[in-house]
């Protein structure tokens, strides 16, 4: 029953979407060609373009099913269901491009279509965002309820019945507990929902209560019981949702993997290991790097000038890190020291007032100006914009050593800045506390997380007091 309401609601959400854009179609025509507003030459009759609105409209219904886009996602956030919009209405307009070339239909306009992407993007996001919006308030008020059964009474079931407590928004309600060896009678056990049974009364539970979700925190020792538990859900139509009792060992997103046919539970989860992720982030480096190097060209031939007056030496220094899993390559910046060994260079931390750095080098480092250099190094690959610092080998050599999960920063490309130097972490400040960002970072990757780290980059300027 609850896959069938669910199998309704997402044709629901699709004739919705679709009919929403044949609306914008009819907005954007509008606009070009008929406001007045932008300029135009002749175009085709409304009937040419509306043919392709509908063969636009079937194309995004078709990749949303495919991104799981109608998949109920009340634990998502937002900023998840808008990344999805620009993939799934892009792509869709690429393959629109595709057939428009092979049909040979070239008086198409194709800033109408710009047009019209830019208007579904805007549109669907905010219709979406008031409805996840005005479902989470309903839920808040008690409407839209999910109930759950939670199988274990000891510190996982009751951890899990504290942290639901703490977002109401998601419209669920423990019903109670089941288990063998806790009662209600015990200290503290009055503010959680009570137990109703034995873990072996759970069908005759399923039969007289709602229950919507069964959640099983039982530990390791009761494994045996987990088949039977998972028939008799399913057997009532109810979803089953299992907490390992080695969690806390877990990434903040388990992803189950398969090999060989059996399945796996990746330690940790990476965004960035699909294809899809690294293709639209590389993309997005190569442009931006592109952009970069080209708006900022004046700027970089006034400081190799300035580098190479004020100090003898190479403009460009080069600096051995450690990259994308764990390979060496050389990182590129101005020069902004006194020449010195290779020894030296590659062991010492760089201090506020470091006899080494010239006067111009100083002003560089404030600045950051000295780092402009390494959008080559993301042109090459090396690098990414966004990502965790890369460090010399000789120090992570060290940290890893003294710092847990420092090495998980190399599952990614270390970028130019990072969601820890935008929040301050630069210079002389605590490595634990850089490596609890990047991780967090590598964790929950999404286009839109780059975008704000950028952002907070640029309004925050690049002058830190950390920075020497």
């Amino acid at each position: 029953m609850v896959r069938q309401s669910q199998g309704f609601l997402s044709q629901i959400y699709a004739f919705t979407d679709f009919i929403c854009v044949q609306l914008i179609f009819l907005f954007s025509w509008w606009l070009k060609f008929k406001s007045g507003w932008i300029p135009y030459d002749n175009p085709l009759p409304l009937h040419n373009y509306a043919l392709w609105s509908l063969i636009y409209g079937g194309i995004a219904i078709f990749l949303s099913y495919s991104f799981n886009f109608y998949t109920p996602k009340r634990r998502k956030k937002f900023s998840y269901e808008l990344f999805t919009i620009i993939q799934v209405y892009t792509i869709s307009l690429l393959i629109l491009l595709s057939f428009l070339f092979i049909f040979k239909e070239l008086d198409i306009s194709r800033s109408f279509l710009l047009l019209f992407l830019v208007n579904n993007i805007l549109a669907i996001s905010f219709y979406r965002y008031i409805l996840k919006t005005s479902l989470k308030r309903l839920r808040q008020k008690g409407y839209n309820k999910q109930f759950v059964l939670i199988l274990g009474a000891g510190s996982i079931g009751k951890r899990f019945y504290r942290n639901l407590l703490k977002h109401p928004e998601l419209g669920y309600e423990v019903v109670g507990f089941l288990d063998d060896f806790h009662d209600c009678h015990e200290a503290g056990f009055e503010n959680y929902k009570p137990i109703l049974g034995r873990v072996d009364e759970l069908e005759a539970i399923l039969e007289t209560t709602l229950i919507d979700e069964v959640i099983i925190a039982l530990p390791l020792d009761a494994h045996h019981k987990f088949g039977k538990i998972i028939n008799t859900c399913e057997k009532a139509g109810v979803k089953t949702l299992i907490i390992p009792d080695y969690f806390d060992y877990l990434p903040s997103k388990p992803y189950f993997d398969n090999f060989a046919g059996i399945p796996l539970i990746n330690v940790r989860d990476i965004p960035l290991d699909e294809f899809r992720n690294r293709f639209f982030k590389r993309a997005f480096d190569i442009v931006f790097s592109l952009a970069a190097i080209l708006i900022t060209l004046p700027l970089l031939i006034l400081i190799a000038i300035g580098v190479k007056i004020t100090s003898p030496g190479p403009i460009i220094f080069k600096q051995e890190r450690v990259g994308l899993n764990r390979r060496n390559f050389m990182m590129y910046k101005f020069r902004s020291m006194r020449v010195q060994t290779e020894q030296s260079s590659d062991t010492q931390w760089t201090t506020e007032n470091d006899p080494r750095k010239t006067k111009f080098g100083t002003f560089l480092r404030k600045t950051s100006l000295d780092e402009l250099p390494q959008f080559f190094n993301v042109l090459f690959g090396h690098m990414s914009v966004v990502g965790p610092r890369p460090e010399r080998p000789y120090f992570v050599e060290q940290f890893k050593e003294e710092i847990p999960k420092y090495m998980v920063k190399h599952h990614i490309r270390p970028g130019i800045t990072g969601w820890a130097q935008s929040n301050g972490l630069r210079g002389d400040t605590s490595i634990e506390d850089r490596i609890k960002y990047d991780i967090f970072y590598i964790e929950n990757w999404s286009f839109l997380f780059d975008i704000k780290i950028i952002w907070k980059t640029i309004i925050n300027g690049f002058v830190n007091k950390n920075a020497y």
